[in-house]
């Protein structure tokens, strides 16, 4: 890059080469790992939480000067950026590719993933509407994507390359690797909702979803030391206003609560509980079966428990 247009400062490439040298896996990603910001930083986040818990993140949408520099930094134009081993590994697309072909994980010393084909069902209805769908059309399959926060993604198109392919009622079905993982036993059904008819999926590996605890749930919960209350909002705004005894979701509270046994009881809140639920459904996918969401935040809290606690 010309150096007349260049914004990578010298104190912007001393601190991404610190954060590049002091953690083996190094992501730059948009937002965080409980709530990213883009499609890309979310897959990403998907493959590397399917591998390992041990990498760090940095929200480049945070810091203008990071989010520009990175990308001179590396010669690389997207975020997110992923780095190992003081190494660009590249984006989205090459981590997937990497992941679903194994390089991802010999890079990181693990175990080759199992590539076992998953059993699936697909409904005799969802059968004939798939098939309906694909007629007309060669060289086509069946998508089945299932993320690390356990949404499922079904579409049509042609096979990329590395997929595991499985077979229902006469419909081949492409997926990745983590979700071959997560897909065993799913039904695929045609269903009708209140968006309409359609594909629907069951997946009796996933953990069960957030409990939606009231705040006069939380109030008897921390009269017993039944559980552990996080705050899911930051340190400032935790200033303010706080609901006692809770901790600071920061990074050394985020490490401790995942060294937990998966069966703990854990209750996020923030505000009104629109962040919190995104940090509930991080420990959710880590395997916490014990995960509540404060409806309504400290802000029911405050009117509806102990109003000497400000409210902003």
């Amino acid at each position: 890059m010309n150096s007349e247009t260049s914004v990578l400062t010298e104190a912007t490439r001393d601190r991404i080469e610190s954060m590049v040298r002091d953690n083996r896996i190094m992501l730059f990603m948009k937002g965080t790992p409980q709530t990213p910001m883009c499609g890309f930083s979310a897959r990403t986040i998907s493959a590397l939480d399917s591998i390992t818990p041990e990498y760090q993140t940095f929200n480049v949408l945070d810091d203008q000067d990071i989010r520009e520099g990175i990308k001179e930094y590396g010669d690389w134009p997207t975020i997110p950026q992923l780095y190992i081993d003081g190494e660009l590994v590249g984006g989205c697309d090459i981590v997937e590719g990497m992941f679903n072909n194994g390089e991802l994980h010999t890079m990181l010393g693990m175990e080759a993933p199992d590539r076992t084909p998953p059993e699936i069902n697909i409904t005799d209805e969802a059968a004939k509407n798939i098939k309906e769908a694909m007629q007309g059309h060669e060289g086509i399959a069946l998508h089945f994507q299932v993320d690390s926060g356990w949404s499922a993604q079904l579409n049509l198109g042609p096979a990329q390359g590395n997929e595991i392919s499985t077979q229902s009622n006469g419909i081949e079905v492409l997926m990745d690797v983590a979700t071959a993982q997560r897909a065993r036993g799913a039904k695929i059904d045609w269903v009708d909702s209140i968006h309409g008819e359609g594909l629907g999926v069951e997946l009796p590996q996933a953990p069960p979803p957030v409990r939606q605890m009231s705040v006069e749930e939380l109030a008897e919960a921390l009269k017993s030391g039944s559980v552990t209350l996080v705050d899911a909002r930051g340190a400032e705004e935790r200033e303010s206003a706080k609901i006692e005894p809770s901790v600071l979701l920061d990074q050394d509270t985020l490490a401790e609560l995942e060294a937990m046994p998966k069966d703990s009881k854990l209750a996020f809140y923030c505000h009104t509980g629109v962040r919190s639920q995104g940090a509930a459904e991080h420990f959710r996918k880590k395997g916490f079966t014990e995960v509540s969401n404060i409806a309504g935040g400290i802000e029911a809290w405050s009117k509806e428990i102990d109003p000497s606690v400000p409210r902003y």
